[in-house]
């Protein structure tokens, strides 16, 4: 999902009034999708006794409900920073800071997986009309920020191949993995995530010492 950080969050867009609308319909619709309930836009309408058309004003489609739902969840992340100089360490304090915020947000971000998903199979099989796409993309800014360190010791290719490899960690997919399929605990997570990541960084670190030795 594609979110402008520097943003952060919708609802300062609104203030008095216009914001605590927008907060108590996004927060009801959170509720919801942590319930792992799926709301439309109608259905959020209904249960806030928000008027259909001041809801849809706010969100005129599904894809922005769910993005603006991300956000509101993932926000705290967004302002997390670190004075770490080891990029080791302060990735490793990222995640034990974010993957806890996104586990506890676990039905929010499985929904956002889920439209993304559905929209996918729409597209394909051409069946319905297009629609606003959701684009999941936050981690691509976050991670490139928080690895930039790294970038004066690798080479481009390198560096990118690091940036894609931690992607695949950090981010909804690895609950349905590990919690799904292995049955993992929200602990086990985590420590598996941080282990991934030293072991991604060890790997480029010694290719980079392997170029650099093949250079001289």
């Amino acid at each position: 999902m594609n979110i402008n950080i520097n943003s952060l969050m919708n609802s300062k867009k609104y203030s008095g009034a216009k914001k605590r609308t927008y907060d108590r319909l996004i927060e009801t619709a959170i509720e919801a999708l942590e319930q792992g309930k799926d709301i439309s836009i109608t259905e959020l309408s209904d249960r806030t006794g928000i008027s259909r058309a001041t809801a849809y004003r706010y969100f005129p489609t599904q894809t922005d409900l769910i993005s603006a739902a991300v956000e509101q969840s993932l926000s705290p992340i967004f302002l997390w920073q670190s004075d770490r100089e080891n990029v080791e360490d302060r990735i490793y304090d990222f995640l034990a800071f974010a993957l806890p915020q996104m586990l506890k947000h676990e039905g929010t971000l499985r929904a956002a997986l889920s439209l993304s998903l559905k929209q996918w199979a729409d597209e394909r099989s051409q069946i319905t009309e297009k629609t606003k796409k959701l684009v999941r993309g936050n981690r691509k800014e976050i991670l490139t920020n928080l690895l930039q360190p790294l970038r004066a010791q690798f080479s481009d290719e390198l560096f990118d191949k690091v940036i894609y490899s931690i992607s695949i960690i950090y981010g909804s997919e690895i609950f349905m993995v590990l919690k799904d399929i292995w049955n993992f605990e929200s602990e086990q997570v985590i420590d598996l995530s941080q282990w991934i990541v030293k072991a991604i960084i060890n790997q480029a670190k010694q290719e980079a010492q392997d170029e650099s030795m093949t250079e001289s």
